[in-house]
Order: C-alpha cells, then structure tokens, then sequence
C-alpha cells in the first residue's frame, strides 16, 4: 500500500506539471502576438514621428534659407521703440518671413539680437535669414538715420498733413499722396474697399508729434499716424463705442465734427448737440439738420471768405444744410479729446449753440432762445 501511494502521488505531480507546461505553451503564443503588435506601433509612431518632424524641418528650412518665395523687395523701418519681436512682426508683414518665432530664435541663437539698428533698410525675399539680419545691421550701408520732428495739430486733415510731412523733407506730396489714395493698410477700420479716395483716411491720422526718417517710405509714415491711432483708441473707448450703438467710422467722423467746431473747452456739449439733433426727430417727423458749416467748407475745398446763402445750397453730401445725418467721412483728424467726447458725450437738452463776442460757445435747448441770443449784441457772428 505504501508503495502504490508513494507510485500514485508521483503520477499526480507528474500530470499536475505536465498541465501547467501545457497552459503555458498556450500563453506563450499571446505574448508573442502582444509584442510583435508593440513593436509594430512603436515602430509605426518612430516613421510618423519622423516624419512630421522631416516635414516641419523642410518647412522652416524653407524659411531660414528663403527658398520658394513669392518675390518681394520692399522698406522695412526700424525705431528706437522697436524690439527684435516687433521687427519680426514687419518682417512677416511684408512677406519676408513666414516664421517669427523661429527668425526671433535664430537671431538670439546667432547672438544677433542687439545688432539690429534704427533706420530705413530695403529687403527683399531672396534674403535668407542672415542676410536680413545683416542688411539690418548697425551701420550697414543702407542705414538711413537722418531724421525729422513733426508735430501734427489736432483738426488737420488729411491733405494738410501730406503737405506738412512733404515740408519737412518726409516724402513729397504726390507719393504721399499716392500712399494715401492707394496703400492698402492692415487695420478693419480703413476702407480698403474706397482706394483712390484720400478721404478714406480722413480722422484715423492721429495728431502728435513723430520722429520721421527723411524720405521715408510714404506708406510706412501715413501707417505710423494710423498705428497710433488705434493705440489710443484704447480698450475703454472700444467698450464705449460698442454701447453707444454707433460704428468707428460714425464715431471718428462725430469726433471731427466736435474738434472742428470747437476750441475743446466745451466738446462735451457740443458732442451732446450732435447726438441729439441725430437722435431728436422734429415736429414734423424728420430729424433735425446737423448744419455745421465746418463740413460745408470740407465739401467746398477751393472755397475762400465767409459762406454765403448760395454756398448753403451746394450739393455735396459734406453740406449738412441740405443732407440730413453724418457726413460720409469725417472732415478731420481729431485728437484725443474730441474723441473721447464722440464716446462720452455729455447729457443735457442742447439743440443749438452760437459763438458770442466773449470767445465761448452759448448753448440752447429752444430755437427761440437761439434766435434771441443771435439778435443780442453779445452774438459773435
């Protein structure tokens, strides 16, 4: 018995070992299959890796060495207020670069950073990364750093400061004015749509005071005037505007209107007048005219001497007399401060106004109370 048990209880192991080798074998064949699969998709992720990189590296390879670009040769403006972002930013614009990061990387990589000077460069695309680098260079021969101050007075227009630019050396007035008429400038707020009008610009010229390059490009000095004006059209004037229910356009040209007709001690009230003779309709159930004469005189530009009953009847969409509403563009560039009016005007009755003997603005709910003051001695014509 004891030899049978000692027999019996080796077979039962012997079986038990074979089954596990048995269960074994079988699971081998999952975890071959298993593995084979990872390294199928690692291999798979390795050729798509590679790949999209060999993609993305051909890409800024094409950039870097300036290969397949559309030719482009153009004036790039560098000033003291610009940084190595900023000139990538004009670089791109321009069409020159399609990178900017990787322009701003290679230039810190390259140590070339700080060497970028001020000045008027002409580039072109055929130049590779370096070689824009270099053409922008401190002291490179196409450094242009003879420059000119100009101060430009709130209420010019357009035509006024082309002549002023052009008297100061900046560019001459027909290129100017060609720039003026044709350029097609990046900013949603200018009617690219309206080319060949110099009017189109009309208001969006801020008034300040610029350092310019002589003989700069005219594109780039008009488009330094329209850069500053949507800098200080800031965020809390963007915020009004949209309340105010009226569009840019109508608010610059309201803002030119009050910068014309006023000295800007009282642009608030005159701003109230505007809007409610815009808003108020009469008696008659028509709105009220706005008749300001300073866009009458827009609309009659070779006009001398004081207007006349006659001048009150021309047929310009400028005379305010004869058309109801705004003008089709503003009549000027205001400043700051008639453009912060147009967006915050002050509340009151106003509909009428008249200058007195005493050099300010008398103001009027009533026609009556108008008329009277108009026929008191203290009415300043």
């Amino acid at each position: 018995m004891g030899k049978q048990n000692d027999t019996t209880g080796w077979d039962a192991k012997q079986v038990r070992s074979q089954s596990e080798s048995y269960r074994q074998e079988r699971q081998h064949p999952r975890r071959r299959g298993t593995r084979a699969a990872n390294v199928v998709l690692y291999l798979l992720v390795v050729v798509l890796s590679s790949a999209i990189l060999a993609g993305v590296g051909w890409l800024l390879a094409n950039d870097l060495c300036s290969f397949n670009k559309d030719p482009v040769t153009t004036t790039i403006e560098v000033t003291a207020d610009d940084t190595l972002g900023s000139v990538a930013n004009k670089l791109k614009d321009e069409g020159l670069i399609q990178y900017k990061w990787f322009f701003k990387l290679f230039a810190k990589v390259a140590g070339a950073e700080d060497s970028i000077g001020i000045g008027s460069y002409e580039l072109n695309s055929d130049m590779d990364y370096r070689a824009l680098i270099v053409s922008m260079k401190n002291g490179s021969g196409s450094l242009n750093t003879d420059t000119v101050r100009v101060t430009i007075p709130e209420g010019y227009t357009v035509r006024q400061i082309i002549q002023l630019l052009a008297d100061n050396g900046v560019n001459t007035v027909d290129a100017l004015t060609d720039a003026a008429q044709n350029y097609a400038f990046d900013y949603d707020f200018i009617n690219n749509q309206n080319l060949g009008d110099i009017s189109r610009l009309e208001g969006y010229l801020f008034p300040d005071t610029y350092d310019f390059y002589l003989n700069e490009n005219p594109a780039n000095a008009l488009g330094r005037l329209i850069k500053n004006f949507n800098t200080k059209f800031d965020e809390q004037m963007r915020k009004q505007l949209e309340d105010s229910g009226y569009t840019m356009q109508q608010i610059v040209i309201i803002a030119s209107l009050i910068e014309k007709e006023t000295d800007g001690t009282d642009q608030g009230k005159i701003a109230s007048v505007i809007y409610n003779r815009l808003s108020d309709s009469g008696s008659h159930g028509t709105y009220r005219m706005l008749n300001i004469d300073a866009s009458l005189l827009y609309g009659l530009p070779d006009h001398t001497g004081a207007l006349t009953k006659e001048d009150l009847k021309a047929d310009t969409p400028y005379n305010l007399y004869k058309y109801q509403g705004l003008p089709p563009t503003a009549i000027a560039n205001p400043g700051l401060t008639a453009l912060e009016a147009a967006v915050n005007p002050e509340s009151t009755d106003y509909y009428y106004y008249a200058l007195g003997k005493d050099g300010k603005h008398h103001f009027f709910a009533t026609l009556n109370e108008h008329q009277a003051f108009t026929s008191s001695d203290q009415y300043g014509g």
